[in-house]
């Protein structure tokens, strides 16, 4: 019997050129900011160091960690719209004469930095005022190179094309997310048991690790900032934007819609023989899952697995050979800080780095622990220091990890789709806890006092029986 359970690394060290402009009080000349030491500075100069110049531009480890952290304390929009500013202040841009040359080797940099942008933070664009400000510092240097004009309206296109690819999110594809109850149970004619409709663990890992794949693609970095906004204190009463985190919600309720789904499979056949075959399933998927690199859906069957309403059935368990078992829970232990998942995830992230197959590839965290880490790090470390400067450390260290989630989820599956699984897994229907209790007495009667009284409200209540 299984005992039950709680529940590329885009931020290289380098050193970074010498800021544009004088540094304000407190902070040194020419300090780099991406040399591992203890590092902050002050919005304004943070701000500074992402504005290119015709002879500057910025890190790229830089750009995405600052682009990440500085909604924080300042919202998109604002942040484009003084980049911009700075732009046509340095450059000279609203001068009735331009100096061609001048623009002609700070036109590519500036297109280069909103082409970052807007690739790895497109919801940032959302807003028309947004686009506004793109067109109107563009429309300043086209009259330089006509090549500048074609380049920003591709820019724009593939900007609409990922804000309407993002449009389409996940959120929709739980056709039968709600629990149903026992009594609500679909007659054998309606209902499939997954069994039927694949039988082959390792195809059913293959295409966990579609889903997987298709809902992490939706999830764009900014949402773990946003996730855990606190209000900046040296800001306004108001938080810097209202919470925007609906495809990093919709991942977790996948994962509990999958803990429930499993449950609910081994809680439905009648016999026992059936139920073992079902839980002996899932402990192959499971361990397929953790050979292709896919945690988070080792984890979901490992808790389903693990719900009260299955652990309790002792005469199925019995049946099983769970050495296979034991050994994936203990890959999952939580002692230590779940020390023993971490090991694994950093092999496959290793073998991840050092891939000649895409199968190789695929690394897909335990995201419920990877939302912990960030939380707690978030928790620990202050957005700002005493003095009122950023705490640019902190977000290198949040880069960091936000980054090596990027690579991951970008991995295309190399695996082929097969509609009839996937469509199953999103729409089969699923007992709700006091279904699953009911369910799983129906399959074992109840042994002890507490379990039999809780049997009797239940089909009190949900089956409408004295």
């Amino acid at each position: 019997m299984p005992r039950t359970l709680s529940a590329s690394d885009m931020v290289t060290p380098g050193s970074l050129g010498p800021p544009p402009t004088e540094p304000t009080d407190g902070e040194q000349a020419g300090q780099p900011l991406l040399d591992g030491a203890p590092s902050s500075a002050s919005l304004e100069t943070l701000i500074q160091h992402l504005v290119p110049t015709t002879d500057y531009y910025p890190e790229k480890a830089y750009i995405f960690t600052f682009l990440l952290s500085s909604r924080l304390f300042i919202e998109p929009r604002e942040l484009l719209a003084r980049v911009c500013h700075l732009c046509i202040e340095q450059q000279q841009l609203d001068q009735p004469v331009l100096d061609k040359a001048r623009v002609r080797k700070f036109g590519p940099k500036l297109l280069q930095l909103l082409a970052e942008w807007t690739e790895t933070f497109p919801r940032d664009f959302q807003e028309e005022s947004t686009i506004g400000h793109l067109k109107d510092v563009m429309g300043r240097i086209a009259p330089c190179d006509e090549a500048y004009r074609k380049t920003m309206h591709q820019l724009l296109q593939a900007l609409h094309q990922k804000l309407a690819a993002q449009g389409q999110g996940p959120e929709g594809l739980l056709g039968a997310d709600k629990p149903i109850s026992y009594r609500t149970k679909p007659p054998a004619s309606i209902h499939r048991e997954l069994l039927g409709v694949c039988s082959d663990p390792y195809t059913l890992a293959q295409q966990l690790t579609h889903v997987e794949l298709e809902r992490l693609r939706h999830i764009g970095p900014e949402e773990f900032v946003q996730a855990f906004v606190n209000k900046d204190p040296l800001a306004s009463t108001k938080p810097c934007f209202s919470d925007k985190t609906n495809n990093l919600e919709a991942y977790v309720k996948w994962f509990n819609r999958l803990c429930y789904l499993v449950a609910t499979e081994i809680c439905m056949p009648a016999k026992k023989k059936q139920r073992a075959q079902v839980v002996e399933f899932f402990i192959d998927v499971a361990r397929e899952c953790f050979n292709i690199g896919n945690f988070n859906s080792l984890m979901a069957i490992i808790s389903g697995m693990n719900m009260s309403p299955v652990s309790r059935l002792k005469k199925t368990w019995a049946k099983v050979k769970t050495a296979k078992f034991f050994i994936l829970e203990h890959q999952m232990d939580p002692t230590g800080n779940f020390c023993n998942y971490r090991t694994a995830l950093r092999g496959a992230a290793h073998r991840s780095l050092t891939a000649h197959s895409s199968r190789e590839k695929i690394v897909i965290p335990f995201f419920s622990l990877l939302i912990k880490d960030i939380y707690f790090l978030n928790e620990g470390c202050a957005n700002r220091l005493p003095n009122g400067h950023v705490n640019f450390e902190k977000f290198l260290e949040l880069a960091k990890q936000v980054g090596e989630f990027i690579t991951w989820k970008q991995v295309e599956c190399p695996f082929e789709q097969d509609p009839s699984i996937t469509h199953y897994l999103h729409t089969a229907p699923i007992f709700s806890e006091d279904g699953l209790y009911l369910a799983s007495y129906e399959s074992e009667s109840p042994e002890n006092q507490t379990e039999k009284e809780r049997w009797k409200s239940l089909r009190s209540s949900i089956l409408g029986k004295t």
